[in-house]
C-alpha cells in the first residue's frame, strides 16, 4: 500500500517501514564510523528501547561496544490497513542489522511497568545470558502508568506548581503560527500522579527484580535519562510537576547506588539535550525553543541528534578510557552542556523576544524541526521512494518472526 504521513495534532498516525529502517541504518553507520567504545558493556538491557534516546542507546552499545542487547518496549504491529508504530519498524530493522553483524538482539513487547513483562524479561535473561546484565538503561517514556501492585492508573501532566499559571510563547509546528499559551497550575493529585509515572519507582522495581534473581553482573552500571532545560522553561520543568518527578528519579538513583555498592555497581542520571522526540513534540513552548536551539547550535557547529548524544554519553562520559565517569557537582552526567552553554542561551533569550509568526522561519530552524519530526515516523528520509507501495506487515524476528 502507498503510505503517506498523516499528522494529527502533535503526532503522526502513520509510519513508513522502509523510512524507519533507513533511519536506523543511518544511525548504525554513524556509530560504525566512530572509534569503538573500549571497555564498554557486553550485556545490555534497555527499558524503552524502540525510539529516541532508548533506541540510540541500543544502537550505540551494540555497534559501538559489540554488546548483546535486550530491548523492552510497548509498540503496535500493523493491523489491517493501519501501519505499525515507528518503534515496531525501528526494532525490526535493528534486529535485522544486528543479526547480519553477528550480534545477539532480542526484544520484548508489552507494558514495561507491569510485573508480567518484568517476569518475561527475567526469564529471557536467565535463559540466554546466565551471568546477568552489566548495563541497564532506563528510558521508558509514557504519559500514564498502571501500578503493578495496586492496579491504580496514574496520569502525568506537565504543569507549573504554585499559585500562578505559566504563560509563554508556543508554536503550531504545522502552520508556523506563534501564539501565547497559558498552562494552569497542578493539583496535589496531579503532582503525585506525575511522580508516580515519571519518577524512579519503576526503575527501582526493575533493579530489585533483577537482584532477587541474581541477574545483575558484578560492576553493573545503570542509567536513567532526564532533562533540566533552560530558565525559559523552569516553571513547567524544574519547578513544575516534571521537576518533582525528576527529583524523585535523582533521589532514586542514590538509593539504587547503595544497593549496588556490594557488587561494585553504580547508578546515574544522565541529563540529555532537548531534541525532537515523540514526547517533546507534545509539550507546549518546547517545540519553539527546540527550533531556536537547532538554529543556534547548527550555526555554532555543536548540534547533535539522538545518536550523536548517546555516542558521546557512552564513549566520553560513562566508559571513558581513564575509567572515570564524567559527573557534575550534583553527581549527574551532563550531556546537555552544549545546549546550556552561556553563548547558546544568551542568543536564545534575544531570539525568543523577537520571534513571531511573521519571522519564525528566519529566526528559527523550524524547517529542521519539521524534518526531524517526520523522520521519527520514517518520512523525509533520504533514499526512500515514497511513491512506491510498501508492505506494512513487518516481523520483529525475536517476537514474531
Amino acid at each position: 500500500m502507498l503510505i503517506q504521513s498523516k499528522v494529527r495534532g502533535f503526532i503522526c498516525t502513520t509510519a513508513h517501514p522502509s523510512g524507519c529502517a533507513q533511519h536506523v541504518l543511518e544511525q548504525i553507520q554513524y556509530v560504525k564510523s566512530q572509534p569503538a567504545i573500549t571497555g564498554g558493556p557486553k550485556k545490555v538491557l534497555i527499558i524503552g528501547g524502540s525510539t529516541g534516546y532508548g533506541l540510540a542507546s541500543r544502537i550505540v552499545t551494540a555497534f559501538g561496544a559489540q554488546a548483546q542487547t535486550i530491548g523492552v518496549f510497548f509498540e503496535r504491529p500493523a493491523q489491517g490497513n493501519r501501519t505499525a508504530s515507528p518503534g515496531w519498524y525501528n526494532t525490526a530493522a535493528f534486529e535485522k542489522e544486528a543479526a547480519a553483524a553477528g550480534l545477539y538482539a532480542k526484544s520484548i513487547n508489552g507494558d514495561g511497568f507491569s510485573d508480567e513483562i518484568k517476569q518475561q524479561t527475567l526469564e529471557l535473561i536467565e535463559k540466554d545470558w546466565g551471568g546477568g546484565v552489566d548495563l541497564l538503561i532506563y528510558s521508558l517514556a509514557s504519559p500514564r502508568r498502571i501500578h503493578p501492585q495496586t492496579g491504580v492508573l496514574f496520569q502525568s501532566v506537565l504543569k507549573p506548581i504554585g499559585e500562578q499559571p505559566y504563560t509563554n510563547k508556543t508554536i503550531d509546528v504545522t502552520t508556523g503560527a506563534v501564539s501565547t499559551v497559558t498552562i494552569e497550575t497542578a493539583t496535589a493529585k496531579e503532582i503525585e500522579d506525575t511522580v508516580a509515572v515519571m519518577g524512579g519507582e519503576d526503575w527501582m522495581m526493575w533493579i530489585d527484580a533483577l537482584r532477587e534473581k541474581n541477574l545483575l553482573a558484578d560492576g553493573i552500571q545503570t542509567l536513567a535519562y532526564s532533562y533540566i532545560g533552560p530558565k525559559l522553561t523552569d516553571p513547567i520543568y524544574t519547578k513544575g510537576t516534571i521537576g518533582q518527578a525528576k527529583k524523585h528519579l535523582a533521589a532514586t538513583s542514590k538509593l539504587i547506588q547503595e544497593k549496588l555498592k556490594p557488587m561494585g555497581g553504580n547508578a546515574y542520571v544522565a541529563i540529555n539535550k532537548a531534541l525532537v522526540t515523540q514526547a517533546s513534540a507534545a509539550i507546549p513552548v518546547v517545540p519553539l525553543y527546540i527550533s531556536l536551539i537547532y538554529k543556534i547550535m547548527k550555526a555554532q557547529g555543536i548540534h547533535e541528534g539522538c545518536i550523536e548524544q548517546m555516542y558521546r554519553l557512552y564513549k566520553h562520559c560513562l566508559y571513558r578510557t581513564d575509567q572515570k565517569v564524567a559527573l557534575d557537582a550534583s553527581g549527574l552526567i551532563r550531556i546537555d552542556d552544549w545546549e546550556l552553554a552561556e553563548a547558546v542561551q544568551k542568543e536564545v533569550e534575544v531570539l525568543w523576544e523577537q520571534v513571531d509568526s511573521a519571522n519564525v522561519e528566519q529566526r528559527t530552524d523550524l524547517a529542521g524541526y519539521r524534518h526531524d519530526f517526520y523522520k521519527l515516523f520514517g518520512f523525509e528520509v533520504a533514499g526512500i521512494d515514497y511513491t512506491k507501495d510498501s508492505v506494512i506487515e513487518v516481523a520483529i524476528p525475536s517476537i514474531n518472526g
